[in-house]
């Protein structure tokens, strides 16, 4: 599992970070909503530990932006505001569940592990570009309303695409989508997955373009 945690307090990150690694999460730490929106473009993350007082502005923004998107990323909110009208807002604006500072950190544990034994939810949230549909909650395919099957590896590189059409996805993030830890990685291996992805499209006129940026990454967007 990997989490985002967009916390500025630096020792409150630590121990969060190594509370939350013995249970063999990895933890990508922002520091700013800035640094957190960067890394939600840039990585593929399973949940977010959010605080809200950060030092540009409120962290409830990223969720607005997640939700904007059609990313539907469960979201703990950690904060030092415990009213009432402060939990309901939040939680309105897509927070899946709310923490008042002070907190025990067991607790914490306590609601990532009920939040991902939480099922999906029943609606398929449906990204659509050009004639090809992503369904982002199973992961199926189609272009021109029929199924497209894909090697998991090769639907792995379209679901990061996707989720972040019309921006570049750095090689490095396209890699931690659909490789563990402990795979060993050809120096090509991620450039034949999009190679054959991208003639797939092409062949099914999904009308999407997959461009590489030279020594930077891949970008999905409309067929021109």
């Amino acid at each position: 599992m990997r989490l985002l945690l967009v916390e500025d307090e630096p020792q409150m990150a630590d121990v969060l970070t190594t509370a939350l690694s013995r249970y063999d999460i990895i933890v990508d730490h922002a520091p700013t909503l800035c640094v957190a929106e960067d890394a939600v473009r840039e990585n593929v993350h399973d949940m977010i530990v959010l605080d809200r007082q950060l030092p540009d502005g409120d962290g409830i923004a990223l969720i607005s932006h997640l939700r904007s998107v059609g990313l539907n990323i469960p979201v703990i909110v950690l904060t030092a505001r415990g009213a009432v009208a402060d939990r309901v807002h939040g939680l309105d604006m897509g927070a899946d569940d709310y923490l008042a500072k002070p907190f025990a950190v067991e607790e914490l544990l306590a609601r990532v592990r009920a939040l991902l034994r939480r099922p999906p939810a029943m609606d398929s949230i449906v990204a659509r570009i050009g004639a090809l549909e992503f369904s982002l909650d199973n992961r199926e395919v189609r272009v021109n309303g029929e199924p497209l099957e894909l090697p998991r590896r090769e639907l792995l590189v379209l679901e990061a695409l996707i989720r972040r059409q019309g921006r570049t996805v750095l090689r490095s993030a396209l890699e931690e989508a659909v490789y563990n830890f402990d795979d060993e990685i050809q120096s090509n291996a991620l450039d034949s997955h999009v190679s054959r992805l991208r003639r797939k499209l092409s062949e099914t006129e999904a009308g999407v373009e997959i461009h590489s940026m030279r020594g930077v990454g891949y970008l999905l967007r409309p067929a021109r």
